[in-house]
């Protein structure tokens, strides 16, 4: 019986050695999977349904699965992502503010929807004596989530700069914790007045989910840059391509898309910045409201 060499033993070792490490590698890449999240500016429910469309779109760009993942708060999104426990998240202008501080500037904005270079917030009343900021004085008020760029930062900023300092000024200030949680306090009388994104609610008004003869806006702010698509600064550098490639091709003319970009309540994503959201900083600041 003739004995097989040293060699050729060695030789399928190695053989049989670089093929598990093959199977592993592809293994591993099969298993890839983008942890996605956002800020819980509305019902998880809400938030979960806006974005299935867009998950799965992004899978077959990508190659790899994509999940989401809500929060429970604003400032879960923040660490989540900041703690490598998510991957990608759609964020506020303060949130991504808050994102960028924590982190030591390792985040990056991807891109934001063409209303975010120019977004407003939405003064909301039930009463007639309230047509203007001043009129708040002595009054109740609801923001909606502290962390909330467009339901507290710019609000309460725009209160300032119109010389009301929400505690001393008014009556009573809450805090709801979502944009259409602030919309059903001021419609059920829990509060004078409140503040939220125009977005949300114009999105409340084609539903026809609230009543404009009983809740009206009184007040709408100058526009500001908003909410953005953000990613930890180690991701590998060809997805972070293949992800705003992939935001960027979204077209309005093809039905699949539009029914991804009408959840998303817009026409088109666009590249973003940092720099871009340099006055939600200040802002923030100036206002006390970033640790």
């Amino acid at each position: 019986m003739q004995r097989s060499s040293p060699g050729i033993f060695k030789s399928l070792l190695a053989t049989l050695f670089a093929t598990v490490v093959l199977l592993s590698a592809s293994q591993s890449f099969a298993e890839q999977v983008l942890r996605v999240s956002a800020i819980p500016d509305e019902s998880p429910t809400e938030l979960q349904r806006k974005f299935k469309p867009l998950g799965e779109y992004l899978e077959k760009k990508l190659g790899m699965k994509v999940e989401f993942t809500p929060v429970t708060d604003y400032a879960a999104s923040v660490e989540g992502l900041v703690n490598n426990k998510l991957d990608m998240v759609w964020f506020g202008g303060f949130t991504f503010i808050q994102a960028k501080v924590r982190s030591n500037n390792q985040v990056i904005p991807l891109v934001q929807r063409e209303e975010d270079e120019k977004f407003k917030s939405v003064f909301i009343t039930t009463r007639s004596d309230i047509t203007s900021l001043q009129d708040l004085k002595g009054k109740t008020f609801s923001f909606g989530s502290e962390s909330s760029t467009s339901g507290h930062l710019m609000p309460r900023s725009y209160l300032l700069a119109a010389n009301i300092n929400p505690e001393n000024d008014m009556k009573r200030i809450a805090f709801s914790g979502a944009h259409d949680a602030t919309v059903a306090a001021v419609a059920g009388g829990k509060v004078d007045a409140g503040a939220l994104n125009i977005s949300v609610w114009e999105k409340l008004l084609s539903q026809g989910k609230v009543d404009p003869a009983v809740v009206h806006v009184f007040y709408t702010t100058p526009g500001y840059y908003d909410y953005n698509w953000t990613v930890r600064a180690d991701m590998d550098p060809a997805l972070r391509e293949k992800l705003t490639n992939a935001f960027l091709a979204l077209d309005a003319k093809n039905p699949q898309d539009k029914e991804i970009l009408d959840l998303q309540r817009t026409a088109r994503f666009i590249p973003t910045k940092a720099e871009n959201y340099n006055a939600i900083e200040t802002a923030a600041r100036s206002a006390g409201l970033l640790k």
